[in-house]
């Protein structure tokens, strides 16, 4: 898998809800960026308790989705923006069935590897204004995902994102999106206790795992 990266995005924390700091709007950068342990240079989080973090270092919203919602949405002109919904990574021609926990892309110099979905929250519905988008997401599996950096490099928009590493788990991001995170998808034992005991994929994703083993008991 290869495709073309058109923007990587980066956000500094802003007056969002009733005096809330929040760095979910994202930009795009010019030029060559830095790509750390933390993700992109110039990109910050206002809430380090939920976000950020080795393991949420780069988020990748799959910038196909975007017709979905301006359909859904009747059009809503925050689509026409790379970083609508807290993007690090704008690419097409990929989504959460075409991508697995523990992936590893090559994007620019620097490797990083797959390693949750992206929870929605109440953000993206303040953002656009509209209620009902989390909802939405977790009916439709449309989550967005987080790859960790195990390399350090640059990179810039027009670089390539290429899979350089596949098949170290046997979930697909939208498989473990349902399994663990829509209320309303069926879920397993067997699954759920390999998915919180998988390495690869972040603590906060196993520890949900672990809970929604234990509703199931």
């Amino acid at each position: 898998m290869k495709t073309t990266v058109e923007a990587l995005c980066v956000g500094q924390p802003k007056p969002f809800r009733d005096g809330e700091l929040s760095a979910f709007a994202k930009d795009p950068v010019d030029g060559p960026v830095r790509i750390t342990r933390e993700g992109l240079s110039g990109d910050a989080q206002a809430d380090r308790k939920h976000h950020g973090g080795e393991h949420m270092a780069l988020h990748l919203y799959p910038l196909d989705h975007h017709a979905f919602w301006h359909e859904a949405l009747s059009g809503h002109e925050l689509l026409d923006l790379h970083g609508a919904f807290g993007s690090n990574v704008s690419a097409r021609d990929i989504d959460e069935g075409s991508v697995w926990l523990g992936d590893r892309f090559r994007l620019g110099r620097a490797l990083i590897e797959i390693s949750q979905p992206r929870m929605p929250c109440w953000k993206i519905e303040h953002r656009f204004g509209v209620p009902g988008m989390v909802k939405t997401i977790l009916r439709t599996g449309r989550s967005g995902w987080y790859f960790r950096v195990i390399e350090e490099g640059t990179a810039q928009a027009g670089d390539a994102l290429e899979r350089i590493e596949t098949g170290r788990t046997p979930w697909t991001i939208s498989e473990i999106f349902s399994e663990i995170a829509n209320p309303a998808a069926p879920s397993t034992r067997e699954r759920l206790s390999e998915m919180a005991l998988c390495e690869l994929l972040s603590p906060s994703w196993r520890g949900a795992a672990e809970r929604a083993l234990s509703n199931l008991r």
